[in-house]
């Protein structure tokens, strides 16, 4: 028989801080949260904890930051759990899910499987008030969006889709029972994703068109198995590596900063630099390159020039090789999302691995059989992966309907340009915060260490307002339009302003154009948040 509680609606639940998100910012705020003695409650689209690493389980998933850093750097939890490789796969990210969770009793605070569908504030009560698409109703004094950058997925609205009698599948969805055997799959986009499928996939009984508009500018990842006396030994320097990553560094990775200029090297010297940052593999040979290359055009070129002579070097086929690595340069290197192969050269001169340039001959249309390019040729396909990446950054933040204090829809307070101050609060929505978010360093770092320094400034703005005996806090429209200039003014100076991408918006058809996330560094943003809290002369405060 059905117990009585079973069948109760989910409503009415009554919290001091509800976080949207149950990825590391929705993790560590819930932790930070209840040690300050706050009730808080998680509130997750997905059936458990990891964010992206929940819902992203396509062949060869894979995080493009290294251990020891991609995780956060609380000793209770970092003691009992080593990662296995340098750059852990989604199955051992969501173990150390599993493992956060067990260390810190989460699991009695998250509610899964409940998406947000309304956000709203009430100006009398001082509460925020959620409604999820599950008939839960949540009240708060306290609101944090912890939603993440990447997971409203994006597929383009490609003529005839419809009519494709295959599955269309994106990255984020995967289909477990998938059998791709003997079967002809085409693979739109070669993003991070898409580079991580192709490099799997190719290996298998299949053959595979790659339909390419933009090549990527794919770095070695340097991949190896990290023994677990290693692990443990370097956990002697946790404590460095990770101030050092938070505190001291633009990206927050441990990586070293290059200490000389473009223009104190000759070219041999330069050369040297670039093969020794190539060889060490990951994103040192941008975060530790000479400075001047993601603003000057000559220092630029001469990077680029290096990674193409380094690729073209490992491909035979002369014909795809001038396609994923031309000899003109196509893009400033480093001013769009790059990413990290493994193989995935060797992968695309593959015989069972075929390339359509786009550039040439765009898609027409999908048919029921596969894919028609405008030069007239069918590619016939079975399976159709549209590896074409997201509505970044802003997209899952406008799906949950989000009203300030005037009742006005985020998306409409937005509409001629975003408007935050330091990335984590919003005129007219008082005592919210938004994590990993808009005109924050977010996806140009690494989101450990960086999301921790967000929500220990969360926590110290919520001592601060419990300290002087405040209600409610907003930010001025002044903060937060001094905040927007200044991040437009740096986005002006890098060679970023000339490259379109995911970064400003470019990848999604009528979505307004501009800097998406913060480009001067943690630092910068770190002496701001700082500075911040010495007054409340950027806020608007009620007693």
């Amino acid at each position: 028989m059905t117990s009585p509680e079973s069948v109760l609606p989910l409503y009415d639940l009554v919290v001091d801080v509800i976080i949207v998100g149950a990825g590391f910012g929705g993790c560590y705020a819930l932790h930070e949260m209840r040690r300050q003695g706050y009730t808080a409650k998680i509130l997750e689209a997905g059936g458990d904890f990891g964010g992206v690493w929940h819902f992203n389980r396509y062949p060869g998933v894979r995080v493009d930051s290294e251990t020891p850093l991609y995780q956060l750097s609380l000793s209770n939890v970092t003691d009992s759990f080593n990662f296995t490789e340098r750059f852990p796969d989604g199955e051992e990210l969501r173990r150390y899910f599993d493992h956060l969770n067990d260390t810190l009793d989460l699991r009695k605070d998250a509610i899964f499987n409940t998406k947000v569908s309304g956000v709203h504030y009430d100006q009398v009560k001082t509460t925020w008030s959620f409604s999820t698409d599950s008939g839960l109703c949540a009240t708060s004094r306290y609101a944090i969006f912890a939603s993440g950058s990447t997971n409203k997925a994006f597929i383009p609205n490609f003529s005839g889709i419809e009519r494709f009698t295959g599955p269309i599948i994106h990255p984020s969805v995967w289909p477990e029972d998938l059998d791709i055997t003997g079967k002809k799959i085409g693979i739109i986009g070669q993003g991070a994703s898409g580079i991580q499928i192709l490099q799997t996939l190719a290996k298998q009984d299949c053959k595979i068109t790659v339909f390419i508009r933009n090549p990527c500018t794919a770095i070695p990842m340097g991949q190896r198995v990290i023994p677990t006396k290693e692990s443990e030994g370097l956990k002697n320097l946790y404590d460095t590596i990770f101030t050092r990553a938070k505190y001291g560094s633009p990206v927050g990775t441990a990586y070293n900063r290059c200490k000389v200029s473009y223009h104190d090297l000759s070219e041999e010297e330069r050369n040297k630099l670039y093969e020794k940052l190539w060889k060490r593999g990951g994103y040192a040979f941008l975060s530790s390159n000479l400075p001047e290359y993601i603003v000057n055009k000559q220092a630029n070129a001469d990077v680029y020039d290096f990674w193409v002579n380094k690729v073209r070097a490992r491909m035979a086929d002369p014909v795809k090789r001038d396609i994923v690595a031309p000899l003109q340069q196509f893009q400033w290197i480093g001013t769009k999302r790059p990413s990290l192969e493994m193989d995935y050269y060797e992968m695309i001169d593959r015989p069972n691995v075929s390339l359509v340039n786009l550039k040439s001959t765009p898609i027409k249309e999908f048919t029921n059989g596969g894919i028609t390019t405008v030069d007239g040729k069918a590619h016939k396909l079975d399976i159709v992966i549209v590896a074409t990446g997201y509505d970044s950054v802003t997209g899952s933040l406008y799906d949950m309907n989000i009203t300030d204090k005037e009742g006005v829809s985020l998306r409409k307070k937005w509409q001629d340009g975003i408007k935050t101050y330091l990335g984590m609060m919003v005129p007219g929505l008082p005592n919210a915060f938004f994590l990993y978010g808009p005109q924050a360093p977010t996806s140009l770092a690494n989101g450990p260490p960086f999301l921790e320094l967000q929500v220990e400034w969360v926590t110290a703005f919520l001592k601060k307002m419990k300290s002087d005996k405040l209600k409610a806090v907003e930010v001025s429209n002044e903060a937060a339009e001094e905040w927007g200039q200044a991040s437009l003014k740096v986005f002006n100076i890098l060679l970023n302003r000339e490259t379109p991408s995911w970064w400003n918006g470019a990848n999604i058809p009528g979505k307004r154009r501009e800097p998406l996330i913060w480009h001067g560094g943690i630092p910068a943003w770190w002496q701001e948040c700082s500075n911040a809290l010495a007054d409340w002369s950027k806020f608007t405060v009620s007693k």
